[in-house]
């Protein structure tokens, strides 16, 4: 899937993951960011199943909780075992460590940080869970602005240009999708028969569209993925 672009030491990380929790990179239960695993939610819930975790008790701070400026801490509890104490972790999200996507949903990630926390101290998981990386938090929106696709040459379909290509190639990289299955959603999207029909504009509509869904909700652009399945050798 990565090709050059995975480490041996990341590769060696992997194999101990797997061995030891039985997580899957085709669930979506790891994601590599600059050669280094994170786990996700449903990950630790697949985790969590799978050894079969008694229970999760989740509630909010009061005293650290500011409704009214958007910020919220939570308090997890994981119950490994009928027998056990508890493993408590604790999660906060305000608007300055969550990306602007989910602005508004502050209270729901604090209770995700914070659940992820308290499952990975139960079952002793090492690597960060992708939902706390609290520096992925989208930049100011002049950032934001020189990220955008910019204009191509007229000349041509422009699904040929570099820019666009070389930015769609990093999409696939960077959010580890298939890219025949990614080929065909673009044709699907176009609504053209093959790629290099397609207009510039429908390209970077589908680009733009790509990395937006992405970003938002990785699993459920994955299940859209994955019913090209059945067009992935025509698409090769």
């Amino acid at each position: 899937m990565w090709g050059s672009h995975l480490e041996k030491s990341s590769a060696r990380a992997l194999k101990s993951l797997s061995d030891d929790l039985r997580v899957e990179i085709a669930s979506g239960d790891l994601l590599l960011i600059n050669n280094h695993w994170y786990v996700t939610h449903s990950g630790l819930l697949r985790v969590a199943r799978r050894k079969r975790c008694s229970g999760i008790n989740v509630e909010a701070v009061a005293a650290l909780c500011d409704p009214t400026a958007g910020r919220y801490v939570c308090k997890a509890t994981v119950y490994s075992s009928k027998t056990c104490t508890g493993f408590a972790g604790f999660g906060d999200a305000d608007p300055s460590n969550v990306s602007f996507v989910v602005h508004g949903a502050e209270m729901r990630v604090a209770e995700t940080r914070a659940v992820n926390r308290a499952l990975r101290k139960a079952y002793g998981i090492g690597i960060c869970s992708v939902e706390e990386i609290g520096a992925v938090a989208e930049p100011p929106q002049s950032s934001r602005e020189s990220r955008k696709l910019p204009p191509q040459p007229a000349n041509g379909n422009g699904h040929g240009s570099p820019k666009v290509r070389d930015r769609l190639c990093q999409l696939i990289r960077q959010h580890q999708l298939d890219p025949n299955l990614v080929k065909s959603y673009a044709t699907d999207f176009c609504s053209v028969k093959a790629l290099r029909d397609a207009t510039r504009d429908q390209v970077e509509t589908f680009v733009a569209h790509l990395a937006d869904w992405a970003e938002k909700d990785r699993n459920a652009l994955l299940c859209q993925l994955n019913s090209y399945l059945g067009q992935k050798e025509g698409a090769a």
